[in-house]
């Protein structure tokens, strides 16, 4: 899968993109990241990419000529793939909607600055609007590597564990279960006896209990929309809603 990234600060990505599963999978040749620097667009001395807005206010405005040209020129008029804005107005990205994207071969991200984006480069360039969440940062960058990483994990081969990414919280609609590693006591905490008895059945049985406790107690508004089974409901419903002692959790 090919990522194709327009900012201003191009310096701030490679550090992270160098790292662990992302580095991995580039090296694996599952994404390609291409970085490009928008201030390459320009056509003055200063490499100016803003400007006061009309109609007077605080801040400055990106303008809409560089980012049209580094794009164009990138992928093409019109644009060969969905060029996604990162901005607080866009729709909120989610698990579902990283495995949406996970199924293009071709994403382009554009990290805004400033205020914001001239709306000309909103209403005829981008394609796309995510908002990874209530709140404003001070770019797009942040937003966009959280959007390649979200995506890149579910790309078949992209982890270590193939089945790795579908145990994820959100992945199935729920939060995922509790992890135990070794030693089996540690400061007199024991693991659940179930993780160690190697029966399997008991063991996914105590998995999905657990997914399903966690999400009731700490985000009960997914049970909402999660595919639950008759088995689950039945659960749910006889479980006691105090909370439950460290070592089952």
């Amino acid at each position: 899968m090919r990522f194709d990234l327009f900012t201003l600060l191009p310096e701030v990505f490679q550090p992270y993109l160098s790292s662990s599963i992302l580095q991995r999978a580039a090296s694996n040749n599952l994404i390609e990241v291409r970085i490009h620097d928008i201030r390459a667009w320009t056509y003055d001395k200063h490499h100016i990419t803003d400007d006061a807005p009309y109609g007077g206010g605080g801040g400055m405005v990106m303008k809409p000529e560089p980012v049209f040209a580094a794009v164009e020129s990138v992928l093409g008029v019109p644009p060969s793939c969905q060029v996604i804005l990162m901005t607080p107005q866009g729709r909120t990205f989610t698990q579902k909607v990283a495995q949406e994207l996970s199924n293009l071969p071709h994403l382009a991200l554009l990290c805004g600055r400033y205020e914001g984006i001239d709306e000309r480069i909103r209403r005829h360039l981008v394609t796309d609007e995510i908002s990874i969440g209530d709140y404003v940062l001070t770019g797009g960058e942040l937003p966009a590597l959280a959007i390649i990483d979200a995506v890149t994990r579910l790309i078949p081969g992209a982890l270590g564990d193939p089945d790795g990414a579908q145990d994820d919280s959100h992945a199935s609609g729920l939060l995922e279960y509790p992890h135990y590693t070794r030693p089996p006591v540690f400061r007199e905490w024991a693991v659940p006896e179930v993780l160690l008895s190697g029966n399997h059945a008991q063991i996914n049985r105590w998995r999905r209990e657990q997914s399903l406790l966690h999400t009731l107690r700490r985000r009960p508004d997914l049970l909402a929309s999660a595919e639950l089974s008759a088995s689950d409901r039945k659960f749910l419903a006889q479980v006691d809603h105090e909370p439950a002692s460290s070592g089952s959790e």
